[in-house]
């Protein structure tokens, strides 16, 4: 499904789209090419109503040792008009399918950032994380001054951007960091789980629109939210989602969702 070898995806029978990166040479360093076709893929997944989740992880040993230093101190050589600080465009947040980040071992720098995107990190107990840029004479990317921020607070924010050291999925679980801390060769036999589930159990639509309104919710103010919310109902309520999902509980039997995230996607929404 890749057309860049170093980026593998795999659709899997349940609904879950497995991407990878696959460049165990390099630890799966992310260069210009690997963000391009993680960039395309994304933007496929989240027309495509065969994938209803996608799971990011990495090649072993590593997830993701950072940017691509095979040319050296040249990497960070003076940005051209078109650079910008996210490789990845649209990121993961920006998709309507939940993606979970399987973090299987090492992910450093950008190689971490990116998972800051995804809704579930699913993370090595015993891996080695860092956003090490300011040791580096760069700055944190990928709005990593934003979105970790949010998800473990300003002071431990603070601590490991300003500082860029290393730390382990133990840490990482107690800030908030990791959704789930697990041994590395459990991680994405976890995170595949969480995926099946996801696949299995929720109507699409009814993930996308709550995952659209959680990432919204960062710049919208309570009553914002609430409307938005109140609208949410008002739209799933009219579609066959709603009332499968109370049949197929009451009759304790497996859920046959029909909703479509293309063609029932509220007209007032933005992609």
């Amino acid at each position: 499904m890749s057309a860049d070898h170093s980026v593998v995806a795999e659709r899997l029978d349940n609904g879950v789209l497995l991407i990878t990166l696959d460049s165990p040479r390099t630890r799966n360093a992310l260069s210009g090419a690997m963000a391009a076709e993680l960039s395309r893929l994304l933007s496929v997944a989240d027309l495509d109503d065969a994938t209803r989740v996608v799971v990011l992880t990495g090649a072993p040993p590593a997830f993701c040792s950072g940017a691509d230093l095979s040319r050296g101190s040249s990497v960070f050589a003076p940005a051209s008009d078109g650079f910008s600080a996210c490789p990845l465009d649209p990121t993961p947040s920006r998709i309507r399918k939940p993606v979970i980040a399987a973090v299987n071992g090492h992910a450093i720098g950008i190689g971490l950032t990116i998972t800051l995107h995804c809704d579930l990190r699913v993370m090595a107990l015993d891996a080695k994380y860092g956003v090490v840029q300011v040791r580096r004479g760069a700055m944190p990317d990928a709005f990593s001054h934003w979105t970790l921020p949010r998800l473990v607070g300003l002071g431990a924010a603070s601590d490991i951007l300003l500082t860029g050291r290393i730390f382990d999925g133990h840490e990482a679980l107690r800030v908030g960091l990791a959704t789930r801390a697990v041994p590395a060769d459990e991680v994405l036999r976890v995170a595949l789980e969480l995926a099946d589930d996801i696949a299995v159990n929720t109507s699409p639509v009814s993930v996308a629109l709550t995952k659209r309104l959680l990432w919204r919710s960062f710049e919208s103010d309570r009553r914002t939210v609430g409307d938005a919310e109140t609208e949410g109902h008002r739209h799933l309520f009219a579609r066959p989602d709603a009332r499968e999902g109370v049949d197929a509980f009451l009759e304790s039997r497996r859920p046959n969702w029909t909703s479509s995230i293309p063609a029932d996607w509220p007209d007032d929404l933005t992609t």
